[in-house]
């Protein structure tokens, strides 16, 4: 009988632990499969604005399409802007997460991304950008949106501009 009450015991310990492990991964599952959240407000500054403008003034220029701006994409673009400010540093770190997310979230097809440092001027910074093959390239690029973030770093003032094309 004691024999019995013991494997019952076991059984049951092992069948609560099953459920529960279920219900737990099953949350996870949930989480991983639900749709990632965009962001749908963003306040664009007057030099954003002007950057923008610049970037598709020059587009039109050329005879390509003027890109849309979408706000999710501008918010990405300010993450890595606080991102660089907080670690002192001007590069392209975490691109590919960053392009993960816009391609999980929009549906693109194509990300690229500009980054520019200490300039105090859009044009300043567009300026650059054209003379920069790479940069020069992402502009005049085969993409229909975009997204850009200005931000300046308290402590020294200088700012740090990301600006990011996708195809959709």
């Amino acid at each position: 009988m004691n024999s019995k009450f013991l494997r019952l015991s076991f059984f049951a310990a092992i069948l609560s632990f099953m459920v529960s492990c279920t219900a737990e991964d099953s949350a996870s599952l949930q989480e991983t499969s639900e749709t990632l959240p965009i962001v749908l407000n963003y306040d664009y500054s007057p030099v954003e604005l002007e950057t923008m403008a610049l970037i598709n003034n020059y587009r039109v220029s050329l005879g390509l399409n003027a890109l849309e701006k979408i706000n999710h994409i501008s918010h990405k673009s300010e993450e890595h802007d606080n991102y660089m400010i907080a670690n002192n540093v001007v590069n392209h770190n975490d691109f590919e997460a960053r392009s993960t997310n816009i391609k999980k979230v929009l549906n693109a097809k194509n990300v690229s991304e500009n980054i520019a440092y200490n300039y105090n001027s859009a044009k300043g910074a567009f300026d650059a950008w054209l003379k920069s093959e790479g940069h020069k390239q992402n502009i005049e690029g085969d993409f229909t949106h975009f997204g850009l973030s200005i931000r300046e770093n308290p402590a020294n003032g200088k700012k740090y501009y990301t600006n990011i094309f996708v195809k959709i």
